[in-house]
């Protein structure tokens, strides 16, 4: 069985694409390899299968911040990702409808897909911010208040969009439907599709006098606190999903979510990698060579440790639970590993530099 493609690279975009990247190439892709556009090419319909099933993970927030740390691995119950994913199982159909909103592939080959009104219930758009957070903040978990932005329905009209004491039509050129079909001779037979209704422009319905306050859209955006939960053990680049927070939903739709993308910063003493923490310390000749207590700084604070008699330089020690804690078991945590450095001293006085010599002379050194 050949290897998965990365889904990135099957869409043709970077790793930083934004959804509008994402839906670009991806409707690009769906419309060269879709199996009504090449009856009987079976490699077009794999292309197709494949460019689908990596809409619909980058899609997905999510599912995307998963892929991105774990890789296709996210999807098969390896390093604890969603188990059991199938993308085999996808109905891709459903993925085109929810894309195009239904009909652009209709009446290939003579047949036609029923799509939903246009202007049904819409779950409104999610809203991505970014936020930066120490690395200590990261580690324990913290909580932040954002100042944004966000649109909600206007008070004056109701989100109708129409003028108090009026209302918005339904439009007679689609009956509401916010779609006006369409049919001609092609190539591939009497091929059917559905266009935006010219009149209400897929709205379904016409406000004849805007609202003042909203102008027709229904909405009015004003300045928002939200408070964010960042959860402990976090890393640079995850996001945190605020559920009903973001772009209102059109004709009755649900919102979407806010997601807040997390930037950790650097740490002067410690290295991350997922739940491990690196870092060196310190220690004197004499403590290598006797041996004796140390203290080391941890996350947490610093600790004593017990040095063997005569430790190496570059000797790693492992602080057990002294890591980071993990997201998905909240009572696990990393470690830390320590790399020792014994250090060489600069200056010696007169009686250190006589102790040293004699040390020498008795291990035959000249």
């Amino acid at each position: 069985m050949a290897e998965k493609r990365d889904y990135y690279e099957v869409l043709g975009v970077d790793k930083n694409a934004d959804d509008d990247a994402l839906k670009k190439a991806y409707r690009k892709l769906a419309k060269k390899y879709h199996p009504d556009v090449n009856p009987g090419d079976e490699s077009a319909a794999e292309k197709f299968k494949e460019a689908s099933e990596a809409y619909s993970v980058l899609s997905d927030p999510e599912k995307r911040r998963q892929y991105d740390q774990f890789g296709h691995a996210a999807f098969s119950g390896g390093a604890g990702g969603y188990s059991g994913f199938d993308a085999s199982g996808m109905d891709f159909d459903d993925i085109l409808n929810s894309f195009f909103g239904g009909g652009v592939f209709g009446g290939f080959g003579g047949r036609s897909r029923s799509s939903g009104a246009r202007n049904g219930p819409m779950r409104g758009e999610n809203v991505r911010v970014s936020v930066s957070i120490s690395f200590e903040e990261a580690v324990f978990g913290c909580e932040k208040e954002l100042d944004l932005n966000l649109r909600e329905p206007c008070g004056s009209c109701g989100g109708s969009g129409a003028k108090k004491g009026t209302s918005p039509e339904t439009c007679t050129r689609c009956g509401g439907s916010g779609r006006v079909m369409q049919t001609q001779q092609s190539i591939f037979g009497m091929v059917q599709t559905q266009t935006t209704c010219p009149e209400c422009r897929g709205a379904g319905r016409i406000i004849r006098e805007k609202c003042p306050e909203c102008k027709g859209t229904g909405y009015v955006t004003r300045r928002q606190k939200i408070k964010v939960s960042i959860p402990a053990g976090i890393d640079n680049g995850m996001s945190v999903r605020v559920r009903d927070k973001g772009e209102p939903g059109s004709n009755g739709g649900a919102r979407g979510d806010l997601l807040v993308e997390v930037r950790v910063s650097r740490h002067p003493t410690f290295q991350r990698n997922d739940t491990d923490l690196y870092s060196t310390a310190a220690i004197s000749f004499t403590k290598a060579a006797l041996g004796g207590t140390v203290r080391i700084k941890t996350i947490d604070g610093e600790v004593e440790y017990e040095v063997k008699a005569g430790t190496q330089t570059d000797t790693r020690i492992r602080l057990k639970g002294k890591g980071v804690p993990s997201l998905r078991n909240a009572g696990r945590r990393g470690d830390q590993y320590v790399t020792l450095i014994i250090t060489t001293p600069t200056r010696l006085g007169r009686e250190q530099r006589a102790a040293l010599k004699k040390y020498a002379e008795t291990m035959g050194e000249q």
